[in-house]
């Protein structure tokens, strides 16, 4: 009987075990903000997908994309992959397969991106950390909030209020006849880098309207606090998706097309508050108060509790802006 129950004890011990270590595993389970060395910003997501570990991953620039495979080492380490192809040389394209390791303690986790250098020859090494996103909360009563003065964010005249974000790169920002055109010509056998646009000033929630024309096939964005990006882009007769124009890139559909043709003036209508976000284009409500989880791709920072500026892409195709007022909302 002594036996029995001394085999049970281990059992019930061992089982208390598993269950603590499942429990921390679940810990990881959420939205994780990213800060990766150099300055550029990520974000994970992790989650069960009808009983299996499953995560998405948004890495420097581009979209939130499901990873390749996501598992645990322990209860503190996760391993996550993604994989991507390259064209090497001209007789065929290489798979490169990135391998993320987060380890965590309580809501914040250090992390190491491995990866092969380009040639093959040896493994790059990139370090980065992170911490949980709180939860963006209930949809804000849009009637009750309050605004301050509007700030008039474009003068006419001249990029007073306005920097590069990098004054290392070059500047494809302009004013011609009260616009504000960014036209990043490279010279013929010449690749210039061009640079992104930013307000001086940093902002909390706000409401933002502005007229923006892009050009037929150009593309550019406006990102709010510097995080958020809203997609200007023509994508006039394309099937609706989280990249058409006034979308919040990679997170958020518009629930109506509403654009106008390349070339033609349009404008936008964006209130950013308490992590929610309204979009109305060319007068028409495209995206209705919606939590936004994350920063999406070419953001800033990562703190999405903080105050940012107002940037504008300067590295993609031609576009032109003009009558941008912001208006913050005082809390």
């Amino acid at each position: 009987m002594k036996k029995l129950n001394s085999i049970l004890v281990a059992v019930f011990a061992l089982l208390a075990v598993v269950s603590t270590a499942q429990n921390a595993q679940k810990d990881f389970y959420g939205m994780w903000t990213i800060e990766i060395e150099g300055g550029s910003v990520g974000w994970l997501g992790v989650n069960d997908n009808k009983g299996y570990l499953d995560a998405e991953l948004l890495w420097q620039g581009g979209s939130v994309v499901p990873v390749a495979n996501a598992y645990f080492v322990d209860d503190k380490t996760l391993i996550v992959t993604r994989t991507y192809e390259i064209n090497k040389n001209d007789q065929r394209k290489f798979t490169v397969t990135q391998t993320f390791t987060f380890t965590r303690k309580g809501d914040k986790f250090t992390g190491t991106l491995t990866e092969p250098a380009r040639d093959g020859l040896n493994m790059v090494t990139t370090k980065f950390t992170g911490w949980r996103l709180p939860d963006p909360g209930p949809a804000p009563d849009l009637s009750k909030i309050k605004y301050g003065e509007p700030i008039q964010l474009f003068n006419g005249k001249d990029l007073t209020g306005w920097k590069l974000i990098n004054p290392k790169q070059a500047n494809g920002f302009k004013v011609v006849n009260g616009e504000l055109v960014n036209d990043p010509v490279n010279p013929e056998g010449q690749r210039v880098n061009f640079g992104n646009l930013q307000t001086e000033k940093e902002f909390e929630d706000f409401r933002l309207t502005l007229e923006v024309n892009v050009p037929e096939h150009s593309n550019s964005g406006v990102y709010l606090r510097g995080m958020y990006e809203v997609q200007v882009v023509d994508s006039y007769g394309a099937k609706l998706d989280s990249h058409n124009m006034g979308a919040v890139y990679s997170r958020i559909t518009p629930t109506v097309a509403a654009e106008k043709k390349g070339g033609e003036w349009q404008s936008l209508d964006i209130i950013l508050c308490n992590r929610h976000v309204s979009v109305t284009l060319n007068g028409t409500k495209i995206i209705d108060n919606q939590p936004v989880y994350g920063p999406t791709g070419g953001a800033m920072q990562a703190d999405v509790m903080k105050a940012g500026p107002i940037y504008l892409q300067g590295d993609h195709g031609k576009v032109l802006y003009r009558n941008m007022v912001l208006t913050p909302i005082i809390k």
